[in-house]
């Protein structure tokens, strides 16, 4: 039948205001959630009501009430019962006092960064019945499972690109509120989709602890990474080579220019900048070399912290120039991670500090559930890019 069939104009006519409407609405959600605990306890028991039981020791055994919240309203709804007292609603599970659609709302709530006494008031505004932030507590806990689940899920064995950095959040630890980094890696999959492979909560970015989320994710099973893009951290490319020695390290060009620039007089910067870009977008390594003795020559004597620093990372600033064009687009700097970096801090932006490391690890988890949503396409130029791949690394990229 068709809806509008239902729903005509002389049915809706019997409804006088709001109140009516939503009283009837508040009876069919109600109606439609005990016709199938119905269907559940048949199921459960293998026959309807009327029939032969095929169970003889269990049969129904009345109706026990319960009280639930859900986005229609509060109300009492009647669950049926057996003699065995085995029956386990999946709709309604025992124990629950909330629906599966509030539960969805409130990590959403959660995830966009609300405290729980925001969606404790948002709640009661929007559906009027009062959730306590205790039970708002209990509900984001339960996603501590998930996340447990997700940072040891098993990984591809074969990444073409994984970009990595750190975002730092105050924690509260011993009465003290300090800094605390989530290290992320976002890896680049042989169908052009992007993957976050995890998120590491340690002390501020170091080194060293980035030696032990690279040992993680080879501990879940990946096997090579072609190309690594990560910041200039002191000590990071030596780390990368001690767990995947082929993997090429290319540091992010970006923050390259933002540190040479950062002590460079205001009206000297447009022709310091000027000249610096004809390094890193020089065709080739020979060129961008002559580029970078040209720059040298020219600067050398005002800012000689700035040109030392690209000598002394040359050979992670330009490994990307040994690649085509359209790869070098997509790995000579760490602006994919540090984009999601900055969507982070919009869904955590209402909180100045968190209470406990549990307390980031949720937020940031959803976060990035609701981030990588629209992670759906491949990146442009997919076809192309991947041609490239095989053609440079040949057998590492598995298909």
């Amino acid at each position: 039948m068709d809806k509008n069939d239902v729903l005509n104009e002389e049915f809706l006519k019997q409804f006088k205001n709001s109140k009516d409407f939503s009283d009837f609405m508040e009876s069919l959600y109600k109606r439609g959630i005990e016709t199938m605990l119905q269907g559940e306890m048949e199921a459960h028991l293998g026959y309807s009501k009327n029939r032969t039981r095929i169970d003889k020791e269990n049969a129904r055994n009345g109706y026990g009430t319960k009280k639930i919240k859900t986005n229609q309203g509060a109300f009492e709804i009647k669950v049926p019962r057996d003699r065995k007292s085995e029956f386990e609603p999946l709709i309604v599970p025992k124990r629950a006092r909330l629906s599966q659609g509030i539960e969805n709302l409130i990590i959403s709530l959660y995830a966009k960064g609300m405290s729980n006494s925001d969606i404790e008031e948002q709640l009661d505004e929007l559906y009027g019945f009062k959730v306590s932030s205790s039970t708002i507590s209990v509900v984001t806990d339960m996603i501590t499972n998930d996340i447990v689940a997700w940072q040891n899920r098993p990984l591809e064995s074969v990444y073409l690109v994984v970009w990595m950095d750190a975002i730092v959040f105050k924690v509260r630890e011993n009465s003290k509120v300090v800094n605390k980094a989530i290290y992320l890696a976002v890896g680049l999959k042989n169908d052009g989709l992007k993957e976050v492979l995890g998120m590491w909560l340690g002390k501020n970015e170091s080194a060293s602890f980035w030696m032990s989320v690279l040992t993680d994710l080879k501990v879940r099973g990946v096997q090579d990474i072609l190309i690594t893009v990560t910041d200039n951290l002191n000590g990071f490319t030596n780390i990368i080579n001690d767990v995947f020695p082929q993997s090429n390290a290319q540091i992010c060009v970006v923050h390259q220019i933002r540190n040479a620039t950062k002590y460079v007089v205001w009206k000297e910067k447009k022709e310091f900048t000027k000249d610096m870009k004809s390094i890193y977008t020089a065709p080739n390594k020979e060129a961008a070399k002559q580029a970078l003795e040209d720059f040298k020559l020219k600067w050398n004597s005002k800012y000689s912290y700035a040109v030392d620093s690209w000598y002394r990372n040359w050979e992670e600033l330009t490994v990307f120039l040994d690649f085509p064009v359209e790869i070098r687009k997509i790995i000579y700097t760490t602006n994919l991670i540090e984009n999601l970096n900055g969507k982070i801090r919009k869904y955590t932006k209402n909180k100045l500090s968190f209470p406990t490391d549990n307390a980031v690890k949720k937020s940031v988890y959803l976060a990035l559930n609701e981030i990588t949503k629209k992670w759906t396409l491949p990146i442009r130029n997919w076809g192309l890019i991947l041609n490239q791949f095989i053609t440079i690394f040949d057998k590492r990229v598995r298909l």
